[in-house]
């Protein structure tokens, strides 16, 4: 059992040797020097490096923020080009909408590495586009968009995103057997096969186009009954005049026209008359076209693959800042992947969500003081009012005046007072 033990361990340990890191980023202090603005336009938006207002550990968890809203963003960083033949490619980043984002990207774009940096823009050719997409309450999706011959295919299934404010860890990983498996905080949440869930190929099947269905094919499962014949007596109209209606005392037929009683429902009406249904002894079923081989489709054993990854960009458009981006890996390894997200993604997770947590016990405690001391005022300033006495009442009032009208009250009382006995 030791040996076996020991065998697995060093199968491990050179399974992670061999492993690849393409590319891995995360925004210390010097990360201006390995990305590049692009100057493709005037105005586009700055990133600038922090760990937002909630965090783990103040400087493990900065990264890159948005700071300008309603602002395009095109941000990438190059690196050695690699092709992804015959092995993995895994594609992980964390995002923070930490702004209660209500529409703007929060995605990836792989490029080849002749990409001109300084002129990327929206149109540039990429090869993957990957991550989170937030619009409004409709759009909350995560893309996953390949590059095939010149045509940029999204995925056919809808993957739903994390659209609260804390840090989220996407991965995308793609394999040499054409499937794909998307994960959000290190769970799957989808996979399949990259020829059944992108439309990369023509269907493997086509419609006979000389296929007809025959003009004597029935498709009617039931048929009227040819044996029954609608009663004689059964046509009877829908209104009828109430017989119970008597022509008005008063009514004159010169000024009035001729009178006529009100028409009624007729109890006796039976409505359309439709012959019985039976079974039809034609009914041959449904008619299927029958399909033929798509002389257009040709299998495509490396829809998984690219010749050339070279740089990863940013290219966003938001209405809100305040997204912070951290952790961005590219490797072949998943295992590796899944260590880093432990090791990174697990305790930034935990901790921001303890002080996150406090932070809204301390606002709703503040809210809830000042609340409660704007209604202490409002309550004094109702007590002052009901003693207070406009000056403009007391106007015209000397002391003796207000003297002998209470005088009258008292008298006014004891007067009542008498009357009651």
């Amino acid at each position: 059992m030791s040996c076996l033990k020991c065998l697995l361990f060093c199968v491990i340990a050179v399974s992670l040797s061999r492993a690849d890191v393409f590319f891995q980023d995360q925004f210390d202090g010097d990360w201006e020097d390995r990305w590049v603005n692009s100057e493709h336009r005037d105005g586009l938006g700055k990133f600038k490096l922090t760990a937002g207002k909630f965090f783990n550990d103040a400087e493990k968890d900065k990264g890159i923020q948005t700071s300008q809203d309603a602002k395009f963003y095109a941000l990438s960083a190059k690196f050695d080009s690699f092709s992804n033949e015959g092995k993995d490619l895994v594609v992980q980043f964390s995002v923070k909408h930490e702004q209660k984002i209500d529409c703007g990207g929060g995605y990836v774009k792989i490029f080849p590495g002749d990409l001109d940096q300084k002129d990327m823009h929206g149109d540039s050719p990429y090869n993957v586009m990957f991550g989170p997409d937030i619009c409004g309450p409709g759009t909350k999706k995560v893309h996953v968009i390949f590059s095939y011959k010149g045509k940029n295919l999204l995925i056919k299934k809808d993957i739903r995103c994390k659209d609260d404010e804390m840090t989220h860890l996407y991965t995308l990983i793609l394999r040499p057997d054409n499937t794909y498996e998307v994960r959000i905080d290190n769970k799957k949440v989808e996979s399949g096969n990259l020829e059944d869930d992108w439309d990369f190929l023509p269907p493997k099947k086509i419609k006979d186009p000389e296929a007809k269905k025959p003009e004597d094919w029935d498709e009617r499962e039931k048929i009227d009954d040819p044996e029954e014949t609608k009663p004689e007596d059964f046509d009877k109209p829908e209104f009828i005049p109430d017989p119970d209606a008597e022509k008005p005392e008063d009514w004159d037929d010169e000024m009035d026209g001729e009178w006529e009683p009100p028409m009624i429902n007729n109890p006796e009406f039976q409505g359309e008359w439709k012959p019985k249904q039976i079974d039809n002894p034609e009914y041959k079923g449904k008619w299927v076209h029958p399909e033929i081989d798509n002389p257009e489709y040709e299998a495509d054993d490396a829809l998984y693959q690219y010749e050339d990854f070279g740089v990863i960009g940013f290219d966003l458009w938001q209405v809100k800042s305040g997204t912070i981006f951290d952790n961005v890996l590219i490797t072949d390894d998943v295992t590796l992947a899944e260590k880093q997200a432990d090791e990174l993604w697990k305790p930034t997770k935990e901790g921001e969500k303890t002080m996150k947590d406090k932070q809204d016990e301390e606002e709703k405690q503040k809210r809830e003081e000042e609340e409660k001391k704007m209604k202490d005022e409002e309550e004094d300033e109702d007590e002052e009012d009901e003693f207070k006495m406009n000056a403009d009442d007391l106007e015209g009032f000397e002391e003796g005046d207000l003297a002998e009208e209470f005088e009258g009250e008292e008298e006014d009382e004891e007067m009542l007072h008498k009357d009651e006995l």
